[in-house]
C-alpha cells in the first residue's frame, strides 16, 4: 500500500483539525473588523439624520442657524414687516415663483414666502453661485455694497448676488437660482425637523 492510500492516523488528523480551526478563526478575525468599517460610523450617519429646532423661544426678526447634513441652514422668524418686503420684491427677483429646478423647491414651498408657515423662512445657508455662505442685511438703505431701494434680505458678499427675505435671488446676479429649501416639517406649533417630509 503506497503512502498517499494509508489512512490519516488521529494525531495528524487531529493537528489538520486544529489548523482549519485556527484558520478559520484567523479569517472570521480579521473580516469582522473589515466588514464593520465599511458601514457608516455613528458620526457619519448623525451627520445625515434630521435635525430637530425649537422655534419657540425665538423673537420676531431673529436668525438661527443649524447644521443639517454638514451644510449651515437658516431658520428666520420674519415680522410681518420683513412679509410686507415680499410684494414689493415680487418684480425684481429671478425666479418668483421657485419654480426652476436645478435646486428643486417643495410643492410646500413654492409660494411668495416659501414656507410652510409664513411666519418661519427654513433654507439652506449656501449661494447657488459658487457655495459662499451669504450674510444677512436686513436692514433697508443705508449701505454702499446694496441698492437704494434695498428693502432688506441676504447679500453674498464674494461676488455679489442678492436674496430677498424668501431667499429668491434678484434678476441680474451671479447666482443662478434661489436659496435651497431643505425638507422639513412641523412636529408641534414650536418645533420642526429639518431632514423630512411629512408623510401622508
Amino acid at each position: 500500500m503506497s503512502d498517499s492510500s494509508k489512512p490519516l492516523d488521529s494525531s495528524r488528523r487531529l493537528a489538520i483539525g486544529l489548523t482549519c480551526a485556527a484558520g478559520a478563526v484567523g479569517t472570521v478575525g480579521v473580516a469582522v473588523p473589515f466588514l464593520s468599517s465599511m458601514s457608516p460610523s455613528e458620526r457619519a450617519k448623525a451627520a445625515g439624520a434630521p435635525v430637530e429646532v425649537d422655534v419657540g423661544d425665538m423673537k420676531p426678526g431673529e436668525l438661527r442657524s443649524v447644521e443639517w447634513r454638514g451644510k449651515p441652514v437658516w431658520v428666520l422668524r420674519r415680522t410681518p414687516e420683513m412679509l410686507e418686503t415680499l410684494e414689493k420684491t415680487e418684480s425684481k427677483v429671478a425666479d418668483p415663483g421657485s419654480l426652476r429646478t436645478a435646486y428643486p423647491t417643495p410643492p410646500y414651498a413654492q409660494n411668495p414666502q416659501r414656507s410652510i408657515n409664513p411666519e418661519y423662512l427654513v433654507v439652506i445657508a449656501i449661494c447657488t453661485h459658487l457655495g459662499c455662505v451669504p450674510i444677512e442685511k436686513f436692514q433697508a438703505g443705508g449701505d454702499p455694497s446694496l441698492p437704494d431701494d434695498w428693502v432688506g434680505g441676504f447679500l453674498c458678499p464674494c461676488h455679489g448676488s442678492t436674496f430677498d427675505l424668501s431667499g429668491r435671488v434678484f434678476k441680474n446676479k451671479p447666482a443662478p437660482d434661489n436659496l435651497e429649501v431643505p425638507p422639513y416639517f412641523f412636529l408641534s406649533d414650536t418645533r420642526l425637523l429639518i431632514g423630512e417630509e411629512k408623510q401622508a
